[in-house]
């Protein structure tokens, strides 16, 4: 017959009484903001291209496409948080710069309409 537990012995479930790495919380964050599991990724990463390195150097480009596929879905939201409001500024300034030209391409043009009209206004047999 299997032995009950007591619920001193099976705990209340809550996070002081759960083993270490057990509460459910995100691992610790280093001083840099990264957590434990990012470091030792990176870490591996590096210790992988050094050995490739030693070994052949015609590895190194293939391994860093591979790097930045493993990247790239963690990076492109930040990026693309992080890139936004020098993309707006941009589109803004290409508008107005492009309202500026067209308002001085008018006046060009203006200008040249009026040369011309004065021109066949003053020429002998007009």
């Amino acid at each position: 017959m299997p032995k009950h537990q007591s619920e001193a012995d099976m705990g209340t479930g809550h996070a002081e009484d759960m083993h270490p790495g057990q509460t459910g919380e995100a691992p610790p964050e280093t001083e840099a903001g990264c957590s434990s599991d990012t470091v030792a990724n990176v870490a591996t990463i590096g210790v992988i291209c050094v050995g490739a390195a030693l070994f052949e150097a015609a590895l190194i480009p293939g391994m860093i496409i591979g790097v930045a596929a493993m990247l790239a879905p963690k990076a492109l939201p930040r990026l693309g948080a992080a890139v936004e409001p020098a993309f707006r500024g941009t589109v803004r300034g290409a508008y107005k710069f492009g309202q500026k030209a067209r308002h001085a391409v008018a006046e060009a043009q203006e200008q040249m309409r009026d040369i011309v009209a004065e021109e066949r206004a003053g020429a002998p047999g007009a």
